[in-house]
């Protein structure tokens, strides 16, 4: 059950009748879980001062890609998820109107907050075989853990088709290449996060997925016709919008054949927004801005407000990570008209009472995180390369289990060794030079790769030690990889000569154990890789 509020706010207690008041319930600023005391005071003041109308969680200041990403540490902190609670109640009662909370949950709360269940990537999702009833089942696992915590309203699923192999941050966050299968299953999870009333949001509006840049950075650029872009990225939120959805977030991508040829980012034109999103895919629900932070469109304006007010202009209802709110309301109030104010407040107030009204569902009826992501696992791992006869002639023959990317000892590789494989090493604890020489008289190696990060910037992380180790052993030894992690990194490797690659996709437990089993002949894989590692 929701924590804040105790009771289910009346329409009365949610209607405000104040023009500044409805401006301030279209803001949405960020809120970050780890952080200071003087910061949450200051959060809680503009809560009181201009009646906003919900937040957005983060983990903290030091996680947010955009100012921090690389300058300051990153704190795990054991009790996030306490402090969320504690932080959602305090934060609420502040609030005149109550307040709509959202966060970034599309893998679970795992993806914000430690110590929560974390569920499969989309790109891993994208590997199922008509199992779109898994992913059902998993996002309202995930509404579960929204709703326990205090929060109304996932920023998910994406609806991205990743077509583009460079992409630096859609990649693994996308269900893929194929616009059927992206299609079905953005409409399966945004159907399993409304089955017990938490909302959704499909993005990023109208398709992220082939850019080589990172939005939280620059402006990416797409260059593609509106035919093309019906034809492909606009697909699944074509098919969304038709099946019912809550929202729409916009991304800050330069789309010419979307803002009838002008260079303005798609989330501040109003020619993408209420030209083609409203008047011509028929969308009448929430638009919400990607975060106003980032840089594709913060860098823009140099006066304070400006864009709070363009966002708004273009059609936007809720302005995601909004950094000037007093200034967006005074300028926002300056040049709008009240008809204007009201369309806006009016989709925002409906959204509000789905989601105060929503219903509880008993914990029981949820399927296990373990059970759930094991059965994901057993669905989803694929062969990229090879077969299982030429797996099982490994077993038969023998051979050297490597591992690289990651050295605590994991459920992959306990369960093979030292019982079916009867040597093993941990490449980071020796040199290139000493593995080579280990395995000198050895044909056959078992190499077990867990990139070190998701992200493909820097090469997921991956040593240029690794790199070299990983191609020799492909070169000069009959290998079978089997990768836990981003498949895109394959796409650093020559694999003319390799024997097998597995992808398991995930480094969870129940990943491993599921491609152990496999190595063992005990699993078929089941699943197809949903992208082209090369374009």
């Amino acid at each position: 059950m929701r924590p804040m509020p105790d009771s289910i706010p009346t329409i009365t207690a949610l209607r405000c009748t104040g023009t500044l008041e409805k401006i301030g319930q279209l803001f949405m600023p960020a809120a970050f879980i780890n952080d200071s005391e003087e910061d949450i005071q200051k959060l809680e003041r503009t809560i009181r001062e201009y009646h906003i109308g919900g937040l957005c969680f983060f983990h903290s200041r030091a996680s947010a890609a955009t100012n921090f990403e690389g300058k300051e540490k990153v704190v795990r902190n054991e009790a996030s998820l306490q402090t969320l609670k504690h932080l959602i109640s305090r934060y609420q009662k502040q609030a005149t109107y109550p307040l709509l909370i959202a966060i970034d949950a599309e893998w679970g709360l795992a993806m914000r907050v430690e110590n929560t269940p974390q569920y499969p990537y989309a790109i891993t999702l994208g590997a199922l075989q008509e199992r779109d009833d898994l992913v059902f089942t998993m996002a309202r696992n995930i509404a579960r853990d929204c709703q326990e915590a205090g929060i109304h309203w996932n920023f998910a699923p994406v609806a991205d088709i990743n077509n583009n192999p460079a992409n630096p941050v859609i990649g693994y966050r996308s269900f893929g290449e194929n616009k059927y299968i992206v299609s079905n299953l953005v409409r399966s999870y945004a159907k399993g996060l409304n089955s017990i009333g938490i909302l959704n949001s499909i993005k990023h509006f109208p398709g992220h997925g082939d850019t080589g840049t990172d939005s939280h950075l620059g402006l990416p650029h797409i260059d593609k016709t509106w035919k093309e872009l019906v034809d492909n990225e606009l697909f699944p939120f074509i098919n969304a919008i038709a099946g019912g959805i809550d929202s729409v977030m916009v991304g800050h991508l330069d789309v010419p054949a979307i803002t009838g040829g002008k260079r303005d980012p798609v989330s501040i034109s109003r020619e993408a927004i209420e030209g083609i999103l409203r008047e011509k895919l028929g969308f009448d629900g929430v638009v919400v801005s990607d975060a106003l932070n980032m840089h594709a469109v913060s860098r823009i304006f140099s006066e304070k407000g400006m864009l709070e007010w363009r966002a708004f202009d273009a059609g936007n209802d809720i302005l995601c990570f909004a950094e000037h709110i007093p200034e967006g309301i005074a300028m926002i109030a300056e040049k709008a008209t009240l008809e204007e104010i009201d369309k806006h407040y009016d989709r925002v107030l409906k959204l509000k009472q789905k989601a105060f009204n929503s219903r509880s569902v008993p914990s029981d009826a949820f399927e296990e995180a373990g059970n759930l992501n094991r059965e994901l696992a057993t669905e989803t791992i694929s062969f990229y390369k090879g077969d299982a006869k030429i797996i099982a002639t490994m077993v038969r023959e023998g051979c050297t289990g490597i591992s690289i990317g990651s050295s605590p000892a994991g459920p992959f590789r306990n369960a093979l060794y030292p019982a079916v494989i009867s040597e093993w090493l941990i490449a980071s604890d020796l040199t290139n030079q000493e593995v080579r020489r280990r395995i000198k008289n050895k044909n056959c190696v078992l190499l077990e790769l867990i990139p070190p990060k998701v992200k493909p910037q820097q090469n997921f992380q991956l040593s240029e030690e690794e790199l070299d180790l990983i191609q020799w052993l492909i070169s000069e030894k009959k290998v079978v990889m089997y990768i836990f992690g981003n498949p895109y990194v394959l796409r650093l490797f020559d694999l003319q000569k390799i024997g097998a690659v597995v992808i398991a996709y995930q480094e969870f437990g129940e990943f491993q154990e599921i491609a152990a089993a496999h190595f063992l002949g005990k699993v078929t894989a089941r699943g197809v890789l949903p992208v082209s590692l090369h374009k």
